[in-house]
């Protein structure tokens, strides 16, 4: 037989693993679970022992050649369903399509596949035919159309795997499912000794309910899930079910349970801060089986010490709260307590944290070793797996790296590095010291000086160092390409100390549509650096830009000494650095408009990060900029508006600054108070403003005044202008001109 195990998405390899240990052959995963071959018993085996599908599905036929309606009656109406069903059960038909043009309607669908089934049964016993139930069926029926091949299953497994029937009937909130648990754990560094005579102490600190203890227990202590199964299984309802089989599989798994609790010394704990999740969870332990391998306790985990912990050594598997469930008003500290308490602590542990919001694990000071990406229901989770090193440990990493960098400084240069070495070590000189002399920590030291080395090169902080390679042309060598850019890397190093893990690295090239906005990767990891006495946060390896333009640096210390008792409208906003020194230098109020939420959720970390509020004084609209200065009415003494060169939308027409920035500048000016000043700002080299606007308004260009000393050298990085309306002054009416006669 063919077997489908559904499963979520990224479980594939976990639930591939599930069917081969049970006998499975040609195992093969798909977008949506995980096909293999083997008799009823490899089934019912799986349904006994799977921790991590949802489903078995077995598969009974196939036409690879159906286009209509009709055609999918007619094909099921000739297939023996007699073999599978009889008139005095009940049945139930679900539908599912990919890539298929002719089922416009899959209810529809699922109908005719109904009466198709009920007709033939009606046909072969006298007139009788099944009745519909879709709640708890006898058989359940599974159809899945793809263009025009079409496949029909039949539920091997019924009732979803993962209901181990431990749950309670009052639950915590965001309860983790079973089957997410056991995956979780699965990916955890505990697994890997979970199953030894002396499995690792698994602590979960953040337990709610207890479901990942309870699977770990259950992992530990090898209970397999279908001896939890609260209902029979949808197999022993089938005619070919082999009860003799079953009764010996079953009895095989009890005695693989016993033998584990006799010979495995496990140690499982649990803690919460509710003591009303700590007595939900004792009471699911309990139906489980297990409440003897779990020692629970009511505990807030930012107030462990040493003596709390329950053992030198151990692994952390936890789901904590996030945004979605959290009560408390500061989850970010929360997520930076943890952090701490983890390298305070826990040092020689392995830690395994899941989040629904993965850019909260960036508060956690601590680089994960490796992350996984999981689905809790609809939300997207985050799994950061961490090595917590002992003091030791981490001496002797540093001794490493040490010896490793000191090896590289040692290298002689090649020609062609000390060509790029003396280029490289004449700017950082020079600029490092205009950097000391004006108080400035984040500053550029290259910019394709060197044709042939075409890069940007960016200092932040003196710790790290952000590269970025411009594109080659088509004409040059991949591999010439590839080997300058590794000596650009090297030199880098060489000349500024910083070691080359913090060189990060990427490539600038042109960049359409929703590419310009897309992310390079997913770290979550950010830095914090420091400018004109505020913080921001960096980020040097998700995105092509970091999350501040250091060209615009001058234009910010600028914003900051022209917004006291403003009000300040920033559009674009982007990360809202420029909103930063607006409420440094002593604005009133301010506004941040974008239209990317993941921006705008950058921006509001910074204005926490500086302790500004976020919801009053500071307001914050994810809308289309130009949209919003035609949906509002509020008027501003200080506008800062920084446009992308090119921007699609898919509410308007493609934005192009140099077409449209007359419109754009109008409709700001529009929102200007009496008196007030916009900021007009672009990195379009070849701009040029329009007449118009020389002609409407009131245009200082001080683009020369905004170029910082580490960007004098690199031609028209961006234009910058003060814009200000005219204003108009009626003057009175002139008198009235009176004729004197001279008799008068």
């Amino acid at each position: 037989m063919i077997f489908f195990a559904a499963c979520a998405a990224n479980q594939g390899d976990l639930v591939a693993e599930e069917a081969r240990r049970v006998g499975g052959t040609d195992v093969r995963q798909t977008t949506s679970g995980v096909e293999f071959q083997g008799g009823i018993e490899e089934g019912m085996r799986f349904c006994m022992y799977s921790r991590i599908a949802s489903r078995l599905l077995m598969a009974l036929y196939i036409d690879e050649d159906t286009e209509n309606d009709e055609e999918l009656y007619e094909a099921t109406l000739s297939l023996p369903w007699e073999d599978w069903l009889t008139p005095d059960q009940t049945l139930k038909v679900t539908l599912t399509t990919a890539s298929c043009q002719w089922i416009r309607n899959s209810h529809y669908a699922s109908l005719k596949v109904k009466d198709a089934v009920c007709d033939r049964i009606r046909e072969k016993f006298e007139g009788n035919r099944p009745d519909i139930d879709t709640a708890d069926p006898d058989v359940e029926i599974h159809v899945h159309v793809h263009d025009r091949t079409v496949k029909w299953y039949i539920d091997f497994s019924g009732e979803g795997l993962y209901r181990r029937g431990y749950r309670p009937d009052e639950e915590t909130e965001a309860v983790l499912k079973e089957h997410l648990a056991a995956a979780l754990i699965s990916r955890s560094e505990w697994k890997k000794d979970a199953e030894s005579e002396e499995p690792g102490v698994f602590l979960d600190p953040f337990c709610g309910s207890g479901t990942l203890a309870i699977e770990a227990a259950l992992i530990a202590s090898d209970t397999a899930p279908g001896l939890l199964h609260r209902r029979p299984f949808a197999f022993q309802r089938l005619p070919l079910f082999d009860e003799a089989k079953w009764d010996e599989i079953k009895a095989e798994a009890e005695e693989r349970h016993q033998k584990a609790l006799d010979e495995r010394d496990i140690r499982i704990y649990a803690s919460d801060i509710s003591s009303r999740a700590i007595a939900i969870a004792k009471e699911a332990a309990a139906k489980a089986g297990v409440d003897g391998l779990i020692d629970f306790k009511v505990r807030d985990f930012l107030s462990y010490t040493e003596e709390d912990k329950p053992a030198p050594v151990g692994y952390i598997v936890t789901d904590p709260p996030y945004g979605e469930r959290m009560k408390v008003r500061d989850i970010d500290r929360l997520y930076a307590g943890i952090g701490e308490k983890l390298t305070d602590v826990f040092k020689g542990w392995r830690a395994t944290i899941l989040t629904g919001s993965s850019d909260l694990l960036s508060n956690i000071d601590m680089k994960p070793d490796r992350t996984n990406t999981l689905f809790n229901g609809p939300i997207q989770c985050q799994a950061a797996h961490y090595i917590i090193y002992t003091d030791e440990e981490k001496a002797a990493l540093v001794e490493r790296a040490k010896a490793k960098k000191a090896e590289r400084m040692a290298r002689e240069l090649t020609k062609t590095e000390e060509i790029i070495y003396s280029k490289l070590l004449s700017n950082y000189s020079k600029y490092k010291a205009e950097a000391e002399k004006e108080g400035v920590t984040c500053y550029r030291i290259y910019d394709a000086d060197i044709p042939e080395y075409a890069a940007a090169i960016d200092i932040y902080e003196g710790k790290w160092v952000n590269l970025a390679e411009y594109q080659a042309p088509a004409d040059i060598d991949p591999e010439l390409a590839e080997k300058r850019l590794n000596e650009i890397i090297f030199v880098t190093e060489r000349v500024t100390g910083i070691d080359i893990e913090d060189i990060h690295v990427k490539q600038r090239k042109s960049q359409k549509g929703k590419n310009q906005y897309s992310r390079l990767a997913s770290s979550n990891r950010f830095n914090i650096i420091r400018e004109n006495g505020v913080k921001a946060l960096v980020n040097f390896q998700d995105y092509l830009d970091t999350g501040i333009f250091l060209d615009h640096r001058p234009v910010r210390k600028l914003i900051q000494e022209m917004a006291d008792g403003k009000r300040f409208l920033n559009l674009f906003c982007y990360t809202a650095t420029a909103t930063l020194n607006a409420i440094k230098g002593g604005a009133i109020s301010t506004v941040s408009v974008d239209a990317s939420a993941t921006y705008l959720d950058w921006a509001i970390a910074n204005l926490r990060l500086n302790g500004y509020p976020t919801d009053i004084e500071n307001f914050f609209y994810r809308s289309d900029a130009i949209d919003w200065l035609w949906d509002t009415y509020d008027r501003f003494d200080l506008i800062f508006c920084d446009p992308p060169t090119f921007s699609n939308s898919k509410d308007r027409a493609m934005f192009d600054v140099q077409r449209d920035h007359y419109r754009l500048i109008k409709a700001a000016a529009m929102h200007l108070a009496p008196g007030g000043t916009l900021i007009f700002s672009t990195n379009f080299r070849k701009f040029r403003l329009d007449e118009d606007v020389m002609r409407d308004f009131i245009v200082e260009d001080i683009t020369e005044k905004t170029i910082g000393f580490d960007f004098r050298n690199y031609g028209n990085v961006h234009r910058c202008y003060l814009i200000r309306n005219k204003v108009r002054v009626k003057l009175p009416p002139k008198a009235p001109r009176v004729r004197i006669r001279e008799n008068d």
